[in-house]
């Protein structure tokens, strides 16, 4: 397609079916998504009205297994979702990533089968929204600290603490709570209209303004025994579920540099400073050339990071690498697309902004930019610098 950079080919490897759900990954973000995201970027909203169409798309939990209502997909087709829902805002694919990868993930990994017939199908549709409470108003790149608590009572628990910069917190129907139990990190359900469990939504932000995120409180919330993810123990457990949504993100913010990089390339194609094209200059070139370098770099750790994945071949710190890499150059190629774009750079008649905006959250949420160099750090020298 004509707003899509492949200058080594990689999206002409795709199947006929991976095609087909790239397309319609496009042809949603564009129809249904893009003529409002400006108003909604605006006035700090969300169309939660469109989360049952990706449901009906398949887009929610797509690469969970067909009998729990969810699409099956590969690897590569996820990714590819990703990617375009990112193109259109980091909010539309923070709502189907968090949906997929944090809230359904867990209940098809470490719930039990009761909670997965219960719960994976009407997420899957979109009829339910779910969220991931794990970071904490003091404890967020290091989660084995938090205050979070549960303890037995009768026959569940009562949680108490509370969780901070969580999407989709004020519109979920569920959310995956961690909490520590006898000192032990856990997984637990808690519906919306549970006692106890109250959220409140972050305003005044300047990034992600049309994504919903709040604030979690839990004040002697009672959770009945069958709402605890029976195998969900430990902190893995939350940690393989950052690795699902981080690999979703280094694919999204393929979209995110596609939709800032043809923006500038188009606009320097028009624009006439000096009686000519600025695409004619070669500073402008310079810039160009490598914006269309980084995402193509980006796009070859993406790929080969999917058939790893699907061959079950994948470590972690893989993931950390593409997240790592491919957010900071999404954010370097919409610095640069707004440097070429000059003053208007800066208006939403744009996207330029708006993806910068973003990305300064990005390149945050599900590990640090920082985080990530650690992790791949001890990985290398086999030396942590964690402690």
């Amino acid at each position: 397609m004509s707003t899509t950079l492949d200058l080594y080919k990689m999206y002409e490897t795709l199947s006929a079916e991976e095609r087909q759900i790239w397309q319609s990954a496009q042809n949603f973000v564009e129809k249904e998504f893009m003529p409002s995201i400006k108003e909604h970027h605006r006035n700090a909203t969300f169309p939660a009205e469109i989360i049952p169409t990706l449901g009906k798309l398949g887009f929610l939990g797509s690469q969970l297994p067909e009998e729990y209502g969810c699409a099956g997909v590969n690897n590569r087709s996820y990714g590819l979702i990703m990617q375009e829902l990112e193109r259109g805002d980091s909010s539309l694919r923070s709502v189907a990533s968090v949906q997929g990868a944090l809230v359904m993930y867990p209940i098809w990994r470490y719930g039990s089968e009761e909670q997965k017939k219960h719960w994976l199908p009407q997420l899957a549709s979109g009829q339910k929204i779910g969220c991931f409470g794990l970071t904490e108003p003091d404890f967020g790149s290091n989660p084995s600290g938090m205050l979070t608590t549960a303890k037995p009572h009768k026959d569940g628990y009562l949680i108490n603490g509370s969780k901070m910069w969580i999407t989709n917190g004020s519109i979920a129907d569920v959310a995956v709570v961690w909490a520590k139990l006898d000192g032990k990190i856990h997984g637990f359900l808690v519906p919306k209209e549970t006692p106890g469990f109250t959220s409140t939504e972050v305003k005044g932000k300047f990034s992600l303004r049309a994504s919903v995120t709040s604030e979690l409180s839990f004040d002697d919330c009672f959770i009945p025994k069958n709402n605890i993810l029976p195998e969900g123990r430990g902190l893995k457990a939350p940690l393989s579920c950052l690795s699902q949504a981080r690999y979703g993100i280094a694919w999204g913010a393929i979209g995110s540099a596609l939709a800032t990089y043809h923006c500038a390339l188009e606009y320097s194609q028009t624009r006439i400073q000096f009686g000519k094209p600025i695409a004619s200059f070669q500073l402008i070139q310079q810039q160009l050339v490598t914006m269309a370098s980084d995402i193509t770099h980006a796009q070859l750790l993406a790929f080969r990071l999917a058939e790893l994945k699907d061959n079950g071949e994948f470590h972690p710190v893989m993931i950390s690498l593409a997240k790592r890499n491919n957010v900071s150059m999404a954010l370097n190629t919409a610095r640069s697309a707004r440097n070429i774009l000059a003053a208007n750079g800066i208006v939403d008649e744009y996207p330029i902004m708006r993806h910068l905006m973003n990305l300064e959250t990005v390149i945050t949420y599900e590990g640090t930019h920082e985080i990530h160099t650690l992790i791949l750090g001890q990985h290398l020298t086999g030396v942590s610098a964690f402690e």
